[in-house]
Order: structure tokens, then C-alpha cells, then sequence
């Protein structure tokens, strides 16, 4: 699978995590507002995901998860929904544009911040067709 315009968020991250450990310009931001993850979000992890080496910069406790979520119109119903490795594979043979953004959740404390995003797909083919629902 080809990733395009990928987006590393990296900076972003490192400047929340200053301005919430007393580093950075701003000191408003508390744990209760970066540990906020959905339970929908913290399923999707385990159920899509996959657990990362790295520890969870604000517990300090449990390891990562990733997940991937996919957004695009010509995906269709698939926008919007979690995706594993093998469907993101199967997406980006089938469809010729859609939007990747990769998720890191903490299942402890709720930590949640996107990592990178990019877009994938066979660009230059025509979208898949779906098929119309006959009336009754």
C-alpha cells in the first residue's frame, strides 16, 4: 500500500505534553482534558489495533495501542470506521482515494492523540461502483 501526504503529528504531541507537564508556553492543560478517550475508541484499539512498544507518556503504566480509522467520500459506508492492516490493504486495492489517520490510545488512563495521517488508494482509477438496492 502507497501512502501519500503523509502528516507526522509528532510536534504537536511533544508541545502537548510540555504545555501539560509545565514546559511550555501554555500551562492550562491538565491530564483531564488529554485522557478523554471514547470506550468506542479504546475497543476499536483492541479490536483493530495493534499494541506499540512505547509506554503511554501520561501513566506512564500501560503500553500503546494503534488504530487506523479511514475517512473518504468514495469509500462510501467505510468512512469513519476502524480498519486493521489486512482491510487497509484491501481498501487501498479497491478504492482510489481515502484519508488514513492513525490513533495512539492508552486502555489505563484514556490517553488518545493522533499520530500521523496520509492518504492511500489506486489514484487514477474510477471509484467502485455499488450496487442499487432494488424497490419493493
Amino acid at each position: 500500500m502507497r501512502k501519500r501526504d503523509v502528516v507526522d503529528h509528532a510536534l504537536v504531541r511533544r508541545a502537548l505534553l510540555r504545555s501539560l507537564f509545565g514546559g511550555g508556553l501554555f500551562t492550562t492543560t491538565s491530564s483531564y482534558d488529554v485522557c478523554d478517550a471514547s470506550v468506542f475508541l479504546m475497543r476499536a484499539a483492541e479490536a483493530y489495533g495493534g499494541q506499540t512498544e512505547r509506554t503511554c507518556p501520561i501513566c506512564r503504566k500501560e503500553r500503546l495501542w494503534e488504530v487506523s480509522w479511514v475517512y473518504g467520500d468514495d469509500i462510501g459506508d467505510y468512512s469513519g470506521s476502524a480498519r486493521n492492516e489486512a482491510q487497509l490493504e484491501a481498501l487501498a486495492r479497491t478504492f482510489p482515494d481515502f484519508a488514513v489517520h492513525e490513533v495512539e490510545v492508552c486502555q489505563g488512563c484514556g490517553w488518545n492523540h493522533l499520530v500521523r495521517s496520509y492518504r492511500t488508494g489506486t489514484p487514477g482509477s474510477a471509484p467502485a461502483r455499488r450496487a442499487r438496492r432494488g424497490t419493493a
